[in-house]
């Protein structure tokens, strides 16, 4: 085995797509600056029950080691949103609203049904603060923005709501373990596999767990569902929420489908989730949703909502044009006149290269004394 080999799921970038990555890096930071979010990098080990959060899916993803300083676990971040709920509980009164974005790179033990690599780069924003859906018609907006910076202009988009099934969940009464059981029924969408586990469990409301795992498509859905869900007034509540959002991304350039039986991202989704698709892919590019008691485990109730995507694997994917600039070739001397110029050229945005070697090819003269650019 060569020693520059990489392990399995690890990747990097180099040349042209490390180039690319900064490209959009600060394309994307800029972007969120301007919509007032701020700047935040978490640290990449914390106390893994500050990045588990009692989370399955987390923990099952997450790198963990004894500390010897401390005799406590300790975890390598594996999604950043723990950690943004775990800064915003410190720094905030429960009033305030919050913005935050990063990009950050995170580490998981295997790839999922999201990342492709166990080594992404997550880039995404968490808003913090305000329960209404126009926090989540902002962050939905900024991933579309994100999608183009990075050349994905049409995407289609996914939404739906995890209070729908989770309503279901405690009007049936069920535990903890059915509702996983259940809720890896509706993420593989098996209708034999739930048909087989409400006739052996007895569930009440099994006619809507049947209904809801085949609510999908266009706008049409949010009416049967209105239909099937009737004198439940949570499940309306939260199929109007998708009504709200049909009406305001209607005149967006994006296809809007609707799944509202979607469950697929992580345990501490409680409301609108979304999700960006394009034909070039077969899972989702970016996605988020309402988290709104991911806080609690700091002991604050903070309503959130957010999104993230992988900018390595997209700038990967992705061909974004870059202005190819080129670069001049300068001699290595020392002389404070020449030196000034190179800087202010520099500073310019003109890219130069000291020749260390000494060859013919210097973009540089000497014209009686005074240091210009070759013609």
């Amino acid at each position: 085995m060569s020693n520059w080999q990489l392990p399995e799921g690890i990747d990097e970038l180099t040349g042209d797509q490390a180039n690319a990555f900064e490209c959009a890096r600060r394309g994307l930071l800029d972007l969120y600056q301007s919509w007032g979010y701020e700047i935040v990098v978490p640290p990449m080990i914390e106390y893994a029950d500050n990045l588990v959060l009692n989370s399955k899916s987390i923990d099952d993803k997450t790198f963990k080691f004894l500390d010897s300083v401390s005799a406590r676990m300790l975890g390598v971040h594996s999604d950043i949103t723990p950690q943004i709920a775990r800064i915003d509980s410190k720094r905030t009164n429960s009033g305030d609203i919050n913005r935050y974005c990063y990009i950050n790179a995170i580490l998981q033990t295997k790839a999922d049904d999201f990342y492709a690599s166990r080594s992404p780069i997550q880039a995404g924003v968490e808003l913090y603060g305000f329960k209404g859906i126009d926090a989540d018609i902002e962050v939905i907006v900024l991933m579309l923005s994100s999608l183009n910076i990075l050349g994905i202009s049409t995407p289609t988009l996914s939404l739906g709501n995890t209070a729908i099934f989770n309503t279901l969940c405690d009007s049936a009464n069920l535990q903890v373990n059915d509702r996983s059981v259940l809720r890896d029924i509706f993420r593989r969408k098996s209708i034999p596999d739930l048909d087989n586990f409400l006739c052996q469990n007895q569930i009440k409301e099994s006619d809507k767990f049947k209904s809801l795992i085949s609510l999908d498509g266009d706008e049409r859905v949010l009416d049967d569902a209105l239909e099937v869900f009737e004198g439940m007034p949570l499940v309306i509540e939260a199929i109007n929420d998708l009504r709200k959002l049909n009406d305001f991304f209607k005149g967006y350039d994006t296809e809007l489908i609707f799944d509202l039986g979607e469950v697929k991202a992580y345990e501490y989704h409680d409301g609108i989730v979304f999700a960006a698709y394009t034909d070039k892919f077969s899972k989702a590019i970016a996605q988020g949703g309402r988290y709104d008691a991911l806080s609690q485990s700091f002991g604050s109730l903070r309503e959130a909502t957010g999104f993230s995507f992988d900018l390595k694997f997209l700038i990967h994917q992705q061909t974004i044009g870059l202005k190819n600039k080129r670069v001049l070739n300068a001699p290595n001397i020392d002389n404070p006149d020449y030196i000034k110029l190179v800087n202010q050229l520099r500073a310019q945005g003109h890219i130069i290269r000291t020749d260390l070697k000494g060859s013919d090819s210097i973009d540089f003269v000497n014209d009686n004394g005074k240091w210009k650019l070759k013609e």
